[in-house]
């Protein structure tokens, strides 16, 4: 009974075309008709403000026969940018959506290798609003270990022995970010203190569920040496009749973090920075860069600064009004990547 159930269940797959939690017969021929013209540079693109600019660049020219394909939420198109084919996808906000995303371009799709790029917000206080970042590393900042309270830095973290957490990052102690003091010293806090942790990974050349860890995640050494020739690059400066102090430029810069945060807090900005020398922050550049590191794809995240996360200057804290040149100098800076990649 059970074996005539599975031949029924196999004959209504094939007649429908699309087998129980597979890709439909339609599809898998629409991506190897697609495949057929890789391999691709993967673009990936958080939301639709960020991606437009490039899409209705002249140097973007969408695929004839096949422009974009739909799957699982997703729609991949496909063109060349500089005479490169190119995969143009939309991610999403966050770490998750990003996560997925990359995955399932480099899962479907021959991919040689991916370019991220978008705005963030700055840590750096010496940038300034619209300059181009080019981070050489990228860490997932949200991964903690909340130590309970009581404990403090020389105490072992819960799971630490078994090797699931670590304190070799750092940790970020609430107490000091208190608004009152006691005898000159900061109270304590119920709080008390949270440590960053790295990633679990699990490469592709590496053994099944063994895992390996990371906590900065490397650029590609080629790319950022290519995009050593695009520092420098100068960008537009005013939005109708608002300026920037100097015209924005593009910047290899240390490193870049990410987190399921929008950080608009100047406090935890400066511990950033102080702490781990973070200069963007964004909420899917990370994610990007462990799936792409995972499975060993060449990776390079360019993202332009929307605003000054959590205030400070004159002209801070204005991503309402500064996003749109934001996005548009991350996109120009991403074209003259590609076109020195490819040169």
């Amino acid at each position: 009974m059970l074996g005539l159930v599975i031949l029924v269940w196999g004959v209504w797959s094939s007649a429908s075309g699309r087998a129980h939690g597979a890709i439909s017969t339609s599809t898998m021929q629409e991506i190897e008709r697609v495949n057929e013209k890789g391999p691709y540079l993967g673009i990936v693109v958080p939301n639709s403000f960020e991606m437009n600019p490039l899409l209705q660049s002249p140097s973007f020219v969408a695929d004839l026969q096949v422009p974009y394909l739909d799957y699982f939420g997703r729609r991949f198109r496909f063109g060349k940018v500089e005479n490169e084919e190119v995969i143009v996808v939309l991610t999403g906000l966050s770490m998750l959506n990003a996560g997925i995303t990359t995955q399932l371009l480099l899962t479907l799709f021959k991919v040689k290798g991916v370019l991220h790029y978008g705005i963030a917000g700055n840590a750096n206080p010496q940038l300034q609003i619209g300059d181009v970042t080019i981070p050489q590393y990228w860490a997932h900042t949200g991964l903690w270990n909340w130590q309970r309270y009581g404990d403090g830095p020389d105490d072992e973290l819960a799971l630490e022995s078994n090797g699931d957490y670590t304190r070799e990052i750092g940790y970020l102690r609430l107490a000091n970010y208190q608004n009152g003091s006691e005898n000159g010293k900061p109270v304590e806090n119920l709080l008390n203190n949270v440590w960053y942790q790295p990633e679990e990974v699990f490469p592709v050349d590496g053994i099944p569920e063994v895992r390996q860890h990371s906590f900065w995640v490397p650029v590609n050494k080629h790319y950022i040496k290519v995009a050593k020739r695009i520092e420098g690059m100068t960008f537009q400066r005013c939005v109708n009749s608002t300026c920037l102090p100097r015209a924005p430029r593009a910047v290899r810069v240390k490193r870049g973090g990410s987190a399921n945060a929008f950080v608009d807090n100047s406090a935890y900005r400066e511990f950033l920075y102080s702490k781990f020398n973070i200069t963007p922050i964004d909420m899917e550049s990370a994610a990007v860069a462990l799936v792409c590191h995972q499975q060993q794809i060449p990776f390079i995240a360019i993202r332009a600064l929307s605003d000054l996360a959590g205030g400070g200057s004159a002209v801070s804290n204005e991503a309402d009004i500064f996003a749109s040149l934001a996005a548009q100098n991350a996109v120009d800076a991403s074209l003259r990547f590609i076109t020195l990649l490819f040169a």
